[in-house]
């Protein structure tokens, strides 16, 4: 069986590397890459590498050729007919290729009234592959708990947590869990070939006051809970190119779209992801 990665250079994509290859040989494994300059640690280690250009069926075509199993991390970008011509040009090249299962990286955010911006991009996605004739999984990955540790030198000089979601919660994943959820899902074909649709959280969610709590006692700073309007935080990270978009989604948070909590990571993995309390305590330096 050949198991293909796509954007297996970045955040996630490293991480279901290493847990793919805890569990078949990277013989097996064919690692799909937008710049291969990249890749070179990967190819270094013994990984197959193919270039991939998601507007570009013909140059995937090959790529794809002899994949058994396609793990499809999109691209990152905030234009939703971007995210879906990419991902019909590659179901167009799977086609071609013969590739007949596919592990689809999708986030919670897909309801028909969510306010956030891709949410046309992932509701799609389930109603595009009922109909696409692959044998396939979608995981949805809860917001990432990683990007919460850059974030807290600013939260400590701010003493507050802001986002602007009101009293709702959030539910986290690390992309750590996520990565070794989509693994498991990739070499199980039981966990894969029906259609399944899984949502990946941990736990318990958290509402801002229990995060700025659990902030607090990580990094003996006094951490508090003060939100700001959603244009407000819109402003502050318009410079750093996705302050709308962010805004957009807890936006939604605000509207407890952000809130629902799974034991579907346990059901795949057979134990426990990781809570909030313990990730920030391992990873605050």
């Amino acid at each position: 069986m050949k198991y293909m990665i796509t954007g297996a250079t970045g955040h996630l994509g490293q991480k279901v590397v290493a847990q793919l290859n805890k569990l078949i040989t990277k013989q097996n494994i064919r690692l799909g890459v937008h710049t291969p300059a990249k890749a070179a640690r990967f190819k270094e280690a013994g990984y197959e590498i193919t270039t991939i250009n998601y507007q570009n069926v013909d140059q995937m075509v090959p790529a794809f050729t002899g994949v058994d199993v396609l793990i499809y991390i999109p691209s990152l970008t905030y234009n939703v007919q971007e995210r879906i011509n990419e991902f019909e040009n590659s179901l167009t090249a799977m086609k071609r290729a013969g590739v007949k299962n596919l592990v689809d990286v999708s986030f919670i955010a897909d309801q028909a009234n969510n306010p956030f911006q891709m949410a046309g991009y992932y509701a799609y996605l389930p109603a595009r592959l009922a109909s696409s004739g692959l044998q396939y999984a979608v995981l949805k990955n809860a917001l990432y708990a990683d990007p919460l540790i850059p974030y807290l030198p600013e939260l400590i000089k701010r003493q507050n947590v802001i986002y602007p979601i009101g009293d709702q919660a959030m539910s986290f994943i690390s992309r750590e869990d996520s990565a070794e959820a989509i693994a498991n899902v990739a070499v199980r074909p039981y966990l894969r070939n029906h259609g399944q649709n899984y949502l990946l959280t941990m736990e318990q969610n958290y509402n801002m006051v229990e995060l700025a709590h659990l902030m607090t006692m990580t990094t003996n700073h006094q951490i508090g809970y003060a939100p700001i309007s959603l244009q407000e935080f819109a402003d502050i990270y318009r410079t750093e190119g996705d302050g709308d978009e962010l805004a957009s989604m807890y936006h939604a948070a605000a509207m407890g779209l952000m809130n629902r909590v799974t034991d579907d990571f346990r059901h795949i993995t057979g134990h426990a992801p990781q809570d909030m309390r313990s990730f920030l305590k391992e990873n605050y330096r």
